[in-house]
Order: C-alpha cells, then sequence, then structure tokens
C-alpha cells in the first residue's frame, strides 16, 4: 500500500474513533459551561454568552453520529464516502471556528457587564427572595462577600436595616462566633465576588477554548488527509500513475 495512502488512512480512522471520543467531551463541555452559568445566572443578564456552549453540544451531537461513517468510507475508499466524511469534516470545522469566535467575543463582554448587574441583584438581597438564595449561593461558593468588597454591603438596604451587618453567608467557613458585623473583619470573606466570579467564568471559556482548539487542528489534518486518499484512488482506478511514482 502506498505510504501517503496508509497514512491517511491512518489518520482518518483515528480521527473516526476519536470522533465519538471528542463527541464525549465536548458534550461534557458544553455541559459544565451551561450548568457554571446556570449556577450563576441571576448576575449574568446576558444570555448570548451561552451561545458557545450551544454550538459546542451541537458538535458533539454530530461527532457521534457521523463517526461510523468516516470508519467505513476510509476501509472502502470510497470516493463518495469519503467525499461526503470531508463535508462532514469541514462543517465541524466551521462550527468550532465560530465556537472560538464567539467565545473571545464573549470573553471580553463578561466583565463589563457583570458589575453592574451583580449590583443590582446585591440590592434586592432581603433574606427571602430568589435574589437572596442567589446571593447566599454565590458567596459561599466562592468565599467571597460583597460586589467589589465586604464594604460593598453598607450601601445596602439590607446593611442599614440590619445594624450594619453583612449576610451571614460571607463568614468564613467553620467561624461559628460571626454574626455579620464589619467591625470584624477577621471572621469574613473579605474579598469581592464580581473579581471571583469574572475569574471563574474567564477559565471556564479559557478551558473550552482550548479544548475546541485542538479538536480544530485535528479536523485540519483529517481534511487534508481525505483529499490525499482521494486524489491517489482516483489515480489509481483512472490508470494513470503520478510521475514521482
Amino acid at each position: 500500500m502506498d505510504c501517503g495512502i496508509f497514512t491517511s488512512k491512518t489518520v482518518l480512522l483515528f480521527l473516526s474513533l476519536v470522533f465519538w471520543a471528542a463527541g464525549a467531551v465536548l458534550a461534557y463541555v458544553g455541559a459544565y459551561i451551561i450548568k457554571s452559568y446556570d449556577n450563576f445566572d441571576s448576575f449574568i443578564q446576558d444570555k448570548y454568552t451561552l451561545v458557545p456552549a450551544a454550538i459546542i453540544i451541537g458538535v458533539s451531537v454530530v461527532m457521534f453520529i457521523f463517526g461510523l461513517v468516516g470508519c467505513c468510507a476510509t476501509l472502502r475508499e470510497s470516493k463518495v464516502g469519503l467525499s461526503f466524511f470531508f463535508l462532514i469534516i469541514m462543517a465541524i470545522f466551521a462550527a468550532e471556528v465560530a465556537a472560538l469566535v464567539f467565545s473571545f467575543i464573549y470573553k471580553g463582554k463578561i466583565n463589563a457587564d457583570l458589575e453592574r448587574s451583580m449590583s443590582e441583584v446585591f440590592v434586592h438581597y432581603d433574606g427571602q427572595t430568589t435574589e437572596t438564595k442567589a446571593v447566599d449561593y454565590l458567596q459561599t461558593q466562592l468565599q467571597c462577600c460583597g460586589v467589589m468588597n465586604y464594604t460593598s454591603w453598607s450601601n445596602t438596604t439590607w446593611s442599614n436595616s440590619h445594624n450594619n451587618t453583612v449576610p451571614l453567608s460571607c463568614c468564613k467557613n467553620g467561624t461559628s462566633q460571626c454574626t455579620g458585623r464589619m467591625d470584624q473583619p477577621d471572621l469574613l470573606n473579605t474579598q469581592g465576588c464580581e473579581g471571583k466570579l469574572d475569574q471563574l467564568l474567564q477559565d471556564v471559556l479559557s478551558y473550552a477554548m482550548l479544548v475546541i482548539l485542538g479538536f480544530a487542528i485535528i479536523k485540519f489534518f483529517g481534511m487534508l488527509s481525505v483529499c490525499v486518499i482521494t486524489c491517489k484512488t482516483g489515480n489509481r482506478r483512472s490508470g494513470y500513475q503520478p510521475l514521482y511514482a
């Protein structure tokens, strides 16, 4: 077997087998992004930041379906099958590039909208509403307090009506004597939630972008391999041999 075809077949078979694993990984990444945003959706008003996650999950479904197509077309050296597989790879490659572009766009928008939307939610904290549960969950999970820092609570209705204290969700883990008093900062998580949440979301998107980039590179070499097999198979069937053979 021609070395070029053997190598290309190996690449395509590997790519076909990786399709299932890649689909599973991308589905996990997309679900992880959605779950991360869903946990803090009260603080994120721009729902378009979920577009990259939706694209990733859509790509994973396509990869599961067409992994078998690529494997069969490669083994049979079917020109029609390989052409169809090439179109599949190219469509997925384009979708992954689009996801990368959207990720870059929305990665820059997160910080701009986060402080304003978080401030609106913190203002409505009263110990009972949905916003209250969201704030308590945020402060407990990220071990933070207030928007910029714990003193941000001094400008809220909650603090003014509760003797200038902060919610107990600001207390450090394992600190039973904490009452939320601002004059006891050693018992409180003093860092602001805006910076921590922004960093968390940035890390999630960065992780997703690295995964997408890695699979996009694999798809690029897959398209090159399809071209090699198709061209050399066509030469053999037409009776012509390349000059360098």
